[in-house]
């Protein structure tokens, strides 16, 4: 594969390389027009392995000037620190790959302020800071932006369809293929192990818990609301079972759009909308296209492709200054911390993908500990299994960073709610 790209080409640096930053490292050298100049991982070794494997130049550097000096010599430079490749000057656009919170939302932060577009390939950041990120990101002229590819950027391209052909949006669903909420970092070995994945991210799809911030994204983008704490999730054995699983007239009554998703369902991996129209004309046209007699119409698609989709986004943001997806609704959902077992108190919680607990998505407004501030915190009571824990329930260190900048984000994502309302 050729390393050092034209002087033209985008110059992109990657924060995480595991499934994903490793599978975007792989598209940046296959795609037009863009070229990861630099790599960062806690684990030098994932990025020397994916770089020797795709046979590109690099070199491992000591220093930002160090970095500096191998940007400009065209060599993939590898670094550990994150903020590193937030801080140089020579890339044009950051990738947040990793599965990190605390430290990706510093190095997010940094990378604005010094003038990068930033594009997020990590939900869980995403989730908890994203009216922050995109509010820092038009103080700085650059953009924020949700990446493609993934189940919630592909559902955006769904309904971003569907609105275009002038249905309004019902359901915005998830084909899931299996859930255990009670999955850990051991029992998820096998599986993990099969599939090449980290124990814990693995565990975090088994449990539900990605699935609930992915959903929560996109809830966010459309303001839509779940159905209950977590979804219904109904298991069918096909997408096209959508419009029979769920009682659709009931449910838009109210004309609140609304996430959820099926279980088990056939096609897998892939993400379903239902859209509504009553205009007699467009539903006689809509039958003879063989859709049904609506008023409520399936739309899906049968795939996701993740890093494969996610050069879009970055192009977008680059060539075009636009963001393909953020938290437009502002914060209506988070994602809320359940017990996986009975906990005593003074547990101190392991956090997104752990033993201790799985994250369900409710609407914003109680006292629900967001999963994604959950590592780390102290119980101050025992909480049986699948029990909601909630802020009264532990002790949380108001001084964290982590704990700072959601505050903000959250006051952010609400002002801009109620204003878009």
């Amino acid at each position: 594969m050729a390393a050092a790209g034209r002087p033209q080409d985008i110059q992109l640096g990657i924060i995480g390389v595991g499934a994903m930053g490793k599978g975007l490292l792989y598209q940046s050298c296959i795609t037009p027009g863009l070229r990861c100049a630099a790599l960062c991982d806690l684990n030098i070794g994932r990025c020397t392995a994916a770089l020797d494997q795709f046979e590109l130049a690099y070199e491992v550097v000591a220093s930002v000037d160090r970095l500096e000096d191998a940007l400009r010599r065209g060599v993939v430079a590898v670094c550990e620190p994150g903020r590193w490749l937030a801080e140089c000057d020579g890339l044009d656009a950051l990738v947040e790959a990793s599965s990190a919170i605390e430290a990706a939302a510093e190095h997010c932060l940094l990378a604005l302020q010094r003038g990068k577009h930033l594009i997020l390939m990590n939900a869980e950041v995403d989730l908890m800071f994203g009216p922050l990120f995109h509010h820092e990101a038009r103080k700085h002229g650059v953009v924020c932006s949700s990446c493609d590819g993934d189940q919630y950027g592909v559902l955006k391209q769904l309904i971003d369809e569907i609105h275009r052909f002038g249905f309004e949006l019902v359901m915005a669903g998830n084909i899931k293929g299996f859930l255990d909420r009670y999955a850990t970092p051991t029992t998820i070995v096998p599986e993990a192990d099969k599939r090449h994945l980290d124990y814990r991210m693995c565990t975090a799809y088994t449990d539900g818990t990605k699935l609930n911030i992915e959903m929560a994204l996109i809830a966010n983008t459309f303001d839509l609301r779940p159905i209950e704490p977590g979804m219904s999730g109904p298991r069918v054995a096909h997408v096209d079972q959508v419009l029979q699983c769920f009682d659709l007239p009931s449910l838009w009554r109210s004309r609140v759009p609304l996430v959820d998703y099926i279980l088990g369902a056939k096609p897998g991996g892939g993400v379903f909308v239902v859209g509504h129209c009553d205009d007699p004309y467009q539903r006689q046209m809509l039958a003879y296209y063989k859709m049904g007699d609506g008023p409520f119409y399936l739309f899906y698609r049968p795939y996701h492709l993740c890093h494969i989709e996610a050069m879009d986004a970055i192009v977008q943001a680059v060539r075009h200054g636009r963001c393909f997806m953020g938290p437009d609704a502002g914060v209506r959902t988070n994602v809320f911390t359940y017990a996986k077992r009975d906990l005593p108190v003074g547990t101190v919680l392991d956090g997104i993908g752990g033993y201790d607990g799985y994250g369900l998505i409710e609407t914003v407004g109680g006292d629900g500990l967001p999963i994604g501030l959950s590592a780390g915190v102290r119980l101050a009571r025992s909480v049986s299994r699948d029990q909601r824990i909630t802020m009264r329930d532990v002790c949380v260190d108001a001084d964290r960073l982590d704990v700072r900048l959601y505050r903000r984000a959250l006051a952010l994502g609400q002002a801009s709610g109620d204003a878009s309302s």
